[in-house]
């Protein structure tokens, strides 16, 4: 992840990068100046150096105004997990078309980003693989027709004990294995993308055979075009086109470390195209179940309705996945967190004596507008969560 405070909000900040932006308490400017003409609550003194180690900072009953103080206790939440992630087609509304017969290009019908019906033509091919299978099926239709008139025949002559049975029979069983025959290569045609409208041609007997036509096996958009006027077709092996329902996609999200136990099938999450985009919703239904060797991360797949396009393929998205397990743990409020020299976090936590004493923690994850205490702290013990950046500039005093 490049923003490391999004991604894992529980890690502490690198040495020496710059901490993050706070806004100053309005009544900050005002408090510290009186600080500093009286020096009253200061151990040092207003006008000294700054201290080199971190002491408790006192404070005078007006002065406590300025602060709020809260309990810690364990609660239950649910982890929110910050990730990169990649647009991809469902693959379950998406196909790629292959030329389903060989021969050169004569023209095309689409042209990419266009919407398509299922059994539009896409283009037309000039080839001998069609011609063969329609002209087999024309002379099928042919061959199926005469038998079964013959056998129609044989039959009435039968009952008029005109022919012997065993001659009907034969007819019988010649008009069915021609029938069978008309029906395989109709299938045949039908394999090649052939229509209602073309079978319907052939049948009709017109001189000359129709076109071979590719077209599109679903409804969806023209997401590729990999063909050109004039490009050989070979059966079976060329890469036409892709055709795609875009009303739902795929978000391919990397997971870290940790976080991967936190991802479960149905977990909720939200996806942002860009910083002034709205949020999408959407769901896991999928967690890898081994590690990309090139990237260290688990791919998390998540569902996606786009019924505006606003997702498009191989977009980069931020994703945020709220884990629906629960969990026990100490969470304090944003606010109470503030950085050291070191970029390391602390806490003002109240003393026996009833001054405020700085206190490390390690933070977890972040669950809206809170932190995970995974160190530094205990139930019970109470701390500052507004105004710590009062006491803190006290302290520096």
């Amino acid at each position: 992840m490049n923003d490391t405070a999004e991604r894992d909000p529980g890690s502490n900040f690198r040495r020496g990068a710059a901490p993050p932006r706070r806004r100053w308490p309005a009544f900050l400017g005002t408090a510290a100046a009186g600080l500093a003409l009286a020096g009253c609550s200061h151990p040092h003194g207003g006008g000294g150096p700054a201290a080199t180690t971190a002491h408790d900072v006192t404070l005078t009953a007006a002065q406590r105004r300025h602060i709020a103080l809260d309990t810690v206790e364990p609660s239950e939440f649910h982890r929110s997990i910050l990730a990169d992630g990649t647009v991809a087609l469902d693959a379950d509304r998406s196909t790629p078309v292959l030329a389903p017969f060989s021969g050169p290009v004569e023209r095309l019908l689409v042209s990419s980003g266009e919407r398509v019906a299922r059994g539009a033509p896409l283009a037309v091919v000039d080839s001998p693989d069609f011609a063969a299978a329609a002209s087999a099926y024309r002379k099928a239709v042919a061959a199926a027709a005469t038998a079964r008139r013959l056998a129609d025949l044989e039959a009435a002559l039968l009952r008029q004990h005109g022919i012997s049975r065993r001659k009907a029979d034969q007819a019988e069983a010649d008009a069915i294995g021609a029938e069978a025959d008309r029906d395989a290569a109709r299938q045949a045609l039908l394999a090649l993308g052939a229509d209602p409208a073309t079978l319907h041609a052939i049948r009709g007997g017109r001189s000359s055979l129709p076109a071979a036509v590719i077209r599109a096996p679903i409804a969806g958009t023209i997401v590729e075009r990999g063909i050109h006027p004039g490009e050989l077709l070979q059966a079976g092996s060329t890469p036409c086109f892709t055709v795609a329902d875009l009303s739902r996609v795929w978000v391919d999200a990397q997971i870290f470390g940790d976080d991967v136990a936190a991802v479960h099938v149905g977990d909720p999450a939200r996806i942002r195209a860009g910083s002034g985009s709205g949020a999408l919703q959407g769901t896991v239904t999928n967690v890898a179940v081994q590690v990309d060797p090139a990237t260290r991360s688990v791919l998390a797949r998540i569902t996606v309705a786009n019924p505006r396009g606003a997702l498009r393929r191989h977009q980069y998205v931020r994703v945020r996945i709220r884990s629906q397990r629960a969990i026990q743990g100490l969470l304090i409020p944003v606010s109470a967190v503030l950085r050291d020299g070191e970029n390391l976090p602390f806490v003002y936590v109240l003393a026996a004596d009833g001054g405020f004493a700085r206190r490390p923690v390690r933070l977890g994850g972040r669950d809206a507008g809170r932190y995970r205490i995974d160190g530094g702290l205990r139930a019970g013990e109470r701390i500052v969560t507004d105004g710590a950046l009062f006491l803190q500039f006290i302290q520096n005093q």
